[in-house]
């Protein structure tokens, strides 16, 4: 197999970068907990800010990634990340899931698997303009307004009220922003290809169309960094990187699909592959989830009977 059917490139970027990235909520979380403990905030937390410079580092990593292959083939491969960090978890935070959070976790991950192995190779997007052409499609369009518009309810009703009981409030907030940051990452690499190659014709678009992707993605993964830390204050960091990862895969694949086409030669054992692949994380989140409320329910409990 060759270079220009496996992206060996790309994917060994985001195998380094998963790492870093399952890294990330273990640290952030345990500066979260030092400076609660000392009654400080985490911001001046030394441990905090290297999960905050662990987490820019591996956006850096995923954003070369995702220049260099399919989104497809990139974001299936945290499912290293979820496992990475479980293990720093359990070391550095104490944070040990009961057999059927494991048993979660694994499914997780081998759905994530069964996902890259089904998913196509291939992308159809090669210049800015055929980049313009696909944001500006109707179905693209309608799906990023109904992303909008679920970040809108999800940020402004639901987040306030029910963000710190419901894992999946912050989970659905961080994941739907996917849809924006990995377009946006792969749209940049097109678009500065001819923003700065010295082309008078095209740079004005292409500049244009850079600073507006660039833009978007700050903006999200700005919000996404917020929102993140609000669930890290609530939750385990292990359950929520586990759920976070499996939310966020299905959004950039339903995203990458829809704009950049990544299986328009999608066979019916693929699809069939791909089907099993989804029914099998969403079969991980909801054993996570019961997980969670077992334990809840035993700490509760607990605190009664103390």
């Amino acid at each position: 197999m060759d270079d220009t059917s496996f992206p060996v490139v790309g994917v060994a970027i985001a195998v380094v970068s998963s790492f870093i990235n399952g890294s990330t909520f273990v640290l952030q979380k345990k500066g979260i907990l030092r400076a609660r403990k000392s009654g400080g905030t985490y911001l001046a937390d030394c441990v905090w800010w290297c999960g905050t410079l662990a987490m820019i580092v591996g956006q850096i990593g995923n954003f070369l990634a995702y220049n260099a292959a399919p989104a497809v083939v990139v974001t299936p491969l945290g499912a290293l990340g979820v496992l990475f960090g479980a293990v720093l978890a359990s070391w550095l935070l104490q944070e040990h899931l009961n057999l059927i959070g494991k048993l979660g976790c694994a499914l997780c991950c081998c759905g994530s698997v069964v996902l890259i192995i089904h998913s196509p190779k291939s992308e159809n997007v090669t210049s800015r303009a055929e980049l313009e052409e696909r944001l500006m499609g109707p179905v693209f369009l309608v799906f990023i307004s109904l992303v909008v518009l679920s970040l809108i309810i999800l940020i402004g009703w639901v987040s306030p009220v029910h963000g710190k009981s419901n894992i999946m409030v912050y989970v659905g907030i961080c994941s739907l922003l996917g849809s924006f940051t990995v377009p946006s990452s792969k749209g940049l690499g097109l678009a500065a290809q001819e923003a700065f190659s010295g082309t008078p014709t095209s740079d004005s678009r292409a500049l244009y169309l850079f600073l507006g992707l660039l833009g978007i993605l700050i903006v999200s993964i700005l919000i996404q960094f917020t929102f993140i830390n609000k669930a890290l204050e609530s939750f385990s960091s292990n359950m929520f990187e586990a759920i976070y990862y499996v939310t966020f895969t299905s959004c950039v694949i339903i995203a990458s699909a829809i704009l950049f086409r990544e299986w328009t030669a999608l066979g019916i054992v693929d699809f069939l592959g791909i089907l099993c692949g989804f029914i099998t994380v969403s079969v991980g989140v909801a054993l996570l989830r019961i997980s969670q409320e077992a334990k809840l329910a035993w700490s509760q409990t607990k605190a009664k009977d103390d």
